[in-house]
């Protein structure tokens, strides 16, 4: 019978199991304790790991096998969508509105009851994009934000966490613009966590935990312009037009 790994608050940030550990229902299921510092949620990361747990609930490690990612340059994008970048008037900018995206990621859905990013996950990414860790990539119609995406950068690796849409082609447009400027950048994988249709229909791909694991090794520690990164009200939407 597999026992759930327990991490002590107290235990250093890289005390997570052997992701080979996880279980297998719940689907990557690997730890509960520990907490959101900074430290912690990098070393997660770094090794395959996310937290996804609900308000009132431990904190929950997760390690799902197998991984839903995307590698930038294979990012479909459907005719429709391709017609409506070309046809809609709109603007791209990054980490100039982290909080107003993590807050539209964060409210309630048709068919959910809830929401996993809680109170403490806002606190813990909002001090990881202080520390230039977590970025947003955000997407203007006029004045309006109407998608957006965010997520954690580890040299070549984007950690995707979540996105929203505020109008049609919302997200689409958010991550098509987030693949786009990638790939001019030169990296591996955009993380997708766990699959879904909306993943799927946009070119997401299936990875064994174990490949998975071998990439991050390989594209983790891969130097990358940190000037990517620069607070930018105006991306040249050119870059995602042109795809």
């Amino acid at each position: 019978m597999s026992v759930l790994h327990w991490i002590p608050p107290d235990a250093a940030p890289d005390a997570f199991p052997p992701v080979n550990q996880a279980l297998a229902y719940p689907d990557g299921l690997l730890a509960a304790g520990g907490d959101l510092s900074a430290e912690r949620l990098l070393a997660a990361y770094r090794r395959g790991i996310f937290p996804w747990f609900e308000e009132g609930q431990a904190i929950l490690w997760w390690s799902p096998n197998p991984r839903t990612v995307f590698v930038p340059a294979d990012l479909h994008r459907s005719r429709s969508l391709r017609r409506a970048l070309q046809r809609e008037p709109i603007r791209i900018s990054l980490n100039t509105a982290f909080s107003d995206v993590m807050s539209a990621c964060a409210a309630p859905r048709p068919g959910q009851d809830g929401t996993w990013i809680t109170t403490s996950m806002m606190t813990a990414y909002h001090q990881l994009h202080t520390l230039g860790h977590a970025h947003s990539l955000e997407v203007w119609r006029n004045e309006n934000l109407i998608g957006g995406v965010y997520g954690l950068a580890i040299g070549a690796v984007f950690f995707g966490e979540s996105m929203f849409s505020a109008a049609t082609n919302g997200s689409k447009f958010a991550l098509s613009a987030l693949a786009a400027l990638l790939e001019k950048h030169e990296f591996a994988l955009i993380d997708g966590q766990v699959k879904s249709p909306h993943l799927r229909s946009m070119g997401s791909i299936e990875l064994p935990r174990e490949e998975f694991i071998d990439r991050l090794d390989r594209h983790c520690p891969r130097r990358i312009d940190r000037n990517l990164w620069q607070k930018n009200d105006d991306v040249d939407v050119d870059i995602v037009k042109k795809v």
